[in-house]
């Protein structure tokens, strides 16, 4: 049996939630959905990798994000890198992106976080992320040094100032889709990726000096990386997945070079069947040597960059 439940969610009554917890789970879930997904990019790396990048400026070639694409005969797919986490005065979706995305007939994700706000609680509970529902007390649980920690600091940062994945692309692109009509769908499965951060390393201790002054670093890091995204701008992320791999090459390995060959098998599948797909992942696949299209280009499939 379904009950009507705070925030116009249909709720099972066997899951007995109070309604001031039913309230807290529901604005959990509406921040919940874009910051989970967020958590998979290159916002997620460990908050202490992110003090020691410093790169110079390189001038972009084109003042809007990077988009790539892959066509044959009768099939289109665009490839475009996103960042997790904007504010509201981050304006992108115009040109380029808008009309690949207009003319694209399915938008595809990461993945979907569920839409349910009593499911994903309950896949949080099955990958033990899920606190116990106690008044006053987080609902996601994430032990101190995980990765989940670590990434929360980053995006806690993003948050002091203004960069919330609320706004990210791929929130805004599922929003616009869904208003429109427009398929959505994913290259993995929600429950993969909680079981995924559930088992990564934990994030290398940061200590002394270089700990009190990470906050403050990783905003300056964090606002440069959204205007070089903004402009196409690829080096800063370079730096960052060094720094990640150089830290941590299992965690490298397992959110990166795995999914990344996946996720151009997927690809090469979809070439297949004709029409168009617009294809939206963290920018960080789309960069280096174990990017998505080198993956592709090992397949035999070339992604030109549009612009």
């Amino acid at each position: 049996m379904f009950t009507h439940q705070p925030g116009g969610v249909n709720v099972p009554k066997r899951l007995g939630f109070p309604r001031a917890l039913w309230a807290r789970l529901d604005a959990l879930h509406r921040g919940a959905r874009p910051a989970l997904a967020a958590l998979l990019a290159v916002l997620a790396v460990p908050a202490a990798a992110l003090p020691s990048i410093a790169v110079p400026s390189v001038p972009p070639a084109a003042e809007q994000p990077a988009l790539w694409v892959l066509s044959d005969a009768d099939t289109t797919i665009y490839l475009f890198g996103t960042f997790h986490a904007l504010d509201e005065r981050t304006d992108w979706f115009g040109r380029n992106i808008r009309a690949a995305f207009d003319s694209s007939d399915e938008l595809v994700l990461e993945t979907l976080v569920p839409s349910d706000p009593a499911e994903l609680f309950q896949s949080l509970q099955r990958h033990s992320l899920a606190a116990p529902m106690v008044p006053g007390a987080p609902i996601i649980s994430s032990g101190r040094g995980s990765f989940g920690a670590s990434a929360g600091q980053a995006m806690a940062a993003g948050r002091s100032v203004g960069l919330t994945p609320e706004r990210g692309a791929d929130a805004v692109l599922r929003r616009i889709a869904d208003a429109e009509g427009k398929p959505v769908d994913g290259l993995e499965s929600f429950d993969f990726q909680l079981n995924m951060f559930a088992t990564l390393p934990p994030a290398p201790p940061v200590a002394g000096t270089e700990a009190r002054a990470s906050q403050p670093d990783a905003r300056r890091i964090l606002l440069d990386m959204r205007s070089a995204w903004k402009r196409g701008d690829a080096s800063r992320f370079h730096a960052v997945l060094g720094s990640l791999e150089a830290q941590s090459p299992v965690t490298y390995q397992r959110l990166f070079v795995d999914r990344n060959k996946h996720w151009a098998g997927w690809i090469a599948e979809r070439m297949e069947r004709p029409g168009t797909v617009f294809v939206a992942v963290g920018t960080g696949h789309l960069i280096g040597r174990d990017s998505v299209q080198q993956k592709l280009a090992s397949r035999g499939f070339t992604a030109t960059r549009i612009h």
